[in-house]
């Protein structure tokens, strides 16, 4: 009996799915549960499992192609097995023409493409190559891109500036370019659609003396460095957020409409820049693990986000979110509400700044947070008060520990 393949909803949020890779090509035989392709949802790269015994038929949906959740992409039938009632009738569906290529194949065809595209058309290319390729002065249409389609990608950008590639084609380019919109780039545009506009945003900020959170972090990295290991002052500052919700449950809240939420555990959103956007990987019970614990869980996480291997339960499901763009000389900014949280913080850059002390003008270093609060679940006086538990700690991170 023939078995359709759908596009699932491999994530919480999902709505379409965009096909990476086929691991099985038509008249390849399929078993229950095996891998049958790779599916870029709007978090990450997801295997999806044939859901039927047989062989595959046909693929509707070819790599790099996007499908609603619930289309039918492709068909599990019996050899000879009539199929042509379940051939997709819908104005958004369209029968590939060809099996999946072989890489090789995609390869040749890709560097044809890209060939042709320079002489005017459109280079695709992420963002994030763009940007690296802009800062060196690299010209894109002179590269082959591996990533999904063509697609230039950060590695095709520094195998050229290695040499690896023909650096530049000089070539007039075009006026503009229209690209496509990534699956995640989809969500983070519908998320704050739902977030700025039904959320009364405010914002509320507090300058942090960092002398002895920087003379701890070199303590605690001393301690470490026979394990390898080391933390980050972003690593301090995920551990006294979660360790302040403890004192602040009125924060670690979410609005549900009807009612309230308040939670008794404390799992931390940490905002990671991706290639497409922003994804924010969930540090469960944080509030119960060691400062090098919560170090660890995001190295590992942040790596496989970036490679879109996250599962569905390690960015879901988070009470309260941090964003960190200090790394990136941003002294001060405003971060926008996660629904249903009620709350999120953005840390600036730590600086080097005057400060008046004892009457006397001296030089400390200092950070920005800014706290964004759903004035729905946060009153000012609540947010201030956590904020200033949250201060406190950092400024002498023993308190943590209490």
């Amino acid at each position: 009996m023939a078995t359709k393949v759908h596009m699932e909803a491999l994530s919480p949020t999902m709505e379409e799915g965009q096909v990476v890779k086929w691991h099985k090509t038509e008249g390849d035989q399929v078993s229950m549960g095996k891998v049958l392709a790779e599916i870029e949802t709007d978090k990450a790269v997801m295997e999806l499992v044939a859901r039927g015994e047989g062989v595959l038929r046909k693929i509707f949906r070819g790599e790099s192609e996007t499908a609603p959740v619930g289309d039918v992409i492709a068909v599990i039938a019996d050899e000879g097995e009539d199929i042509s009632a379940l051939t997709p009738d819908t104005g958004g569906s369209r029968a590939a023409s060809e099996t999946p290529k072989s890489k090789s194949d995609h390869n040749i065809e890709t560097q044809v493409r890209v060939t042709q595209e320079a002489g005017g058309g459109r280079v695709k290319a992420s963002p994030l190559a763009r940007r690296l390729a802009q800062e060196a002065g690299l010209e894109l249409a002179g590269l082959r891109g591996s990533g999904p389609g063509g697609r230039i990608v950060k590695r095709d950008v520094e195998e050229a500036l290695r040499g690896g590639q023909a650096a530049a084609i000089e070539v007039a380019g075009p006026d503009f370019e229209d690209l496509k919109v990534s699956q995640m780039r989809k969500t983070i545009s519908r998320r704050l659609s739902e977030s700025l506009g039904p959320v009364p945003h405010f914002f509320l900020t507090v300058g942090v003396d960092m002398v002895r959170a920087i003379e701890a972090r070199a303590r605690i990295n001393t301690l470490l460095k026979e394990r390898g290991e080391k933390i980050s002052l972003n690593d301090l500052v995920v551990r006294a957020v979660a360790a302040a919700l403890r004192q602040h449950q009125e924060v670690n809240a979410a609005w549900h409409g009807d009612h309230i939420r308040r939670y008794a555990r404390v799992h931390i959103g940490v905002a990671v820049a991706v290639e497409d956007g922003l994804i924010t990987p969930v540090i469960r019970d944080a509030h119960t693990k060691g400062v090098a614990q919560v170090a660890r869980e995001i190295r590992e996480l942040a790596g496989r986000a970036r490679e879109k291997r996250l599962k569905p339960e390690e960015y879901t499901g988070a009470t309260f979110s941090i964003s960190n763009l200090g790394m990136f000389g941003i002294h001060e900014f405003t971060a926008v509400v996660n629904p249903p949280e009620a709350g999120i913080v953005a840390v600036g850059q730590v600086e080097e700044v005057p400060v008046a002390m004892d009457g006397q003008v001296v030089v400390r270093p200092r950070m920005k947070v800014t706290m964004g609060c759903d004035h729905r679940v946060v009153d000012g006086a609540t947010g201030a008060r956590f904020l200033q538990t949250l201060k406190a700690m950092l400024e002498e991170p023993a308190t943590i520990l209490l």
